[in-house]
């Protein structure tokens, strides 16, 4: 994964908590009775953490970093519900889309972590109703790196600080291209605890 992916990954996921207050205080509650208020996470502690997990995955669900897969080109002809994908054709996934669907989630515009909890459900590519990294032989080689990075700062950065807005409102408008931004950077201030 780029360190522009990430980077963007990691500013969805600080935005998201912090316009949902419920989830910031469950994430903060988990980290204090897991690894300690205050304390730096280790790598060993995340899969101790199911709701920081589950942040990180509805986060994905709602701003995967790119909208669009890498294309693929049909290899024959493919009918897919109902329509001729025909060989030759350049195929573009809209992981976008797929975190919005409505016949997939229970209301898809609305943050709620606690959809994953006990889920099966994975970004490593097997469940293709959330493939943030792609699936198969061409999922980002990052994956790995860019998870254990995404789990080990956001959940430092939950742990270690309080946060507050530097104006009164956030903008969750995102701005559309190769990668999925925030349209107005996130201005937060760190809180020593």
């Amino acid at each position: 994964m780029k360190t522009s992916c990430l980077c963007v990954s990691k500013e969805n996921c600080r935005a998201e908590i912090l316009h949902n207050p419920e989830a910031l205080l469950k994430a903060k509650l988990e980290l204090e009775q897991t690894v300690g208020k205050g304390n730096l996470i280790e790598e060993s502690d995340i899969t101790r953490l199911p709701y920081l997990q589950a942040v990180i995955k509805e986060t994905f669900r709602l701003h995967p970093a790119a909208p669009l897969l890498i294309p693929r080109k049909a290899s024959k002809d493919v009918n897919i519900v109902g329509f001729t994908v025909p060989k030759g054709a350049q195929v573009f996934v809209n992981i976008w889309a797929i975190g919005r669907d409505e016949s997939t989630w229970d209301n898809p515009h609305s943050f709620m972590p606690e959809r994953f909890l006990g889920s099966k459900v994975d970004f490593k590519g097997q469940n293709f109703e959330l493939i943030p990294f792609g699936a198969g032989r061409r999922i980002c080689p990052g994956l790995p790196l860019a998870i254990r990075m995404l789990h080990l700062m956001l959940g430092s950065l939950i742990n270690s600080f309080d946060w507050k807005l530097e104006g009164e409102n956030m903008d969750m408008e995102e701005k559309f291209g190769l990668t999925i931004q925030k349209a107005q950077p996130l201005h937060v201030v760190p809180v020593a605890i």
